[in-house]
């Protein structure tokens, strides 16, 4: 049986419209990304059912919730998901455990994906099960409420910017573990948030959302190489790439290798063979025509343009290029395109500054 989800939706407001016609896998992280206002949690309530959108579907596979051409809507207490907002919302009164078996007895079917020991090690969260929620920092809270969620034995998790009211160190903190559950997890994950690096760093389709509409959805590495979208989005142009540890070297460095070359990173402690992503911006990487040795630049590969494309800030372009296979982008002048004769199918040399590893 298909578990893809559809969502159509369409709400008006004095203010604002949504108006969006979906398609998403059923399984992974699909990520709901834009700038504030774009309708990302409007998106998501609708998805949830606590606003009802005009002329709306929403399906996963052959469980339909909300069918409006048809007279279908089912209430959110009646549907089998997770939803975790960006406060945590746990009972006060309840004890950490007693919150969690909360979700069991919401739960919809007899049976759990995840019982609560296994829940509680996923997220590393067993050593909290007998304390109040005023005892725990915002990253525990979080990881509270998303074992809760879990536990309710939902065929969907809904996450509405589940690290927006965290510091920085509370964030990195519970990153980790949101990408424990991208590893475990069978059912789909949607994922509303403005923040690149967490998308980048989790998701596996992305949808790029401004002003109510659709600007792109499609495969995370599909949508971000695209060198047609909105400055809104190419402001943060850039790709990610998977790659694999492949020595740690004698220098402090390590050697990451991937399909179309290798790239030296600060050395890191994860073993060799760990699949790592790294995020590669564009206004990181610049283009030669031939091999530069007397360079300290140590990241280079061989590239194709595919294309090219201006962007909103005068004189700038995107350079969409093709390495063995993985995308990459350059942002450089228009004045550097004309001197190096910069056109498709062009091969020539990319030298990356700095590569971010994502986790």
């Amino acid at each position: 049986m298909s578990r893809e989800i559809r969502a159509k939706f369409r709400v008006d407001r004095k203010d604002f419209s949504l108006d969006l016609d979906l398609t998403l896998p059923g399984r992974g992280v699909s990520a709901l990304f834009g700038p504030s206002g774009s309708g990302k949690t409007t998106c998501l309530r609708a998805m949830a059912g606590l606003e009802r959108a005009a002329g709306g579907l929403f399906a996963l596979g052959d469980t339909v919730w909300q069918n409006e051409a048809n007279g279908i809507f089912v209430p959110t207490h009646r549907r089998a998901l997770g939803m975790v907002f960006q406060e945590a919302s746990l009972f006060a009164h309840l004890s950490v455990r007693r919150n969690m078996e909360f979700g069991q007895k919401r739960a919809l079917t007899a049976t759990s994906a995840f019982t609560l020991s296994e829940v509680s090690e996923l997220l590393g969260i067993g050593h909290l099960l007998e304390r109040m929620p005023v005892q725990l920092s915002g990253g525990e809270r979080q990881r509270v409420a998303i074992a809760r969620a879990l536990l309710a034995a939902p065929q969907v998790l809904l996450l509405d910017e589940p690290l927006a009211a965290l510091d920085s160190k509370r964030k990195q903190e519970i990153l980790p573990y949101l990408e424990r559950l991208h590893r475990e997890l069978a059912i789909p994950v949607i994922y509303v948030s403005h923040a690149p690096d967490e998308v980048a760093r989790l998701a596996d389709h992305l949808v790029l959302l401004d002003q109510g509409k659709v600007v792109a959805s499609g495969p995370l590495n599909a949508v971000l190489s695209r060198i047609d979208l909105p400055g809104t989005f190419a402001d943060d142009a850039g790709i990610v790439l998977e790659a694999v540890v492949a020595e740690h070297e004698a220098d402090e460095l390590t050697r990451l290798e991937f399909p179309g070359g290798h790239l030296h990173v600060a050395q890191r402690k994860e073993p060799v063979g760990t699949v790592l992503r790294c995020r590669i911006l564009a206004r990181d990487v610049s283009l030669a025509l031939a091999p530069q040795t007397q360079v300290s630049i140590l990241n280079c590969v061989n590239a194709v343009v595919v294309d090219l494309a201006a962007t909103a800030t005068p004189g700038q372009v995107l350079v969409r290029l093709d390495v063995a296979g993985a995308p990459l982008l350059a942002r450089i002048t228009q004045r550097s395109v004309d001197r190096l004769g910069i056109r498709p199918g062009l091969a020539l040399h990319a030298q990356i500054k700095s590569v971010a590893l994502l986790g």
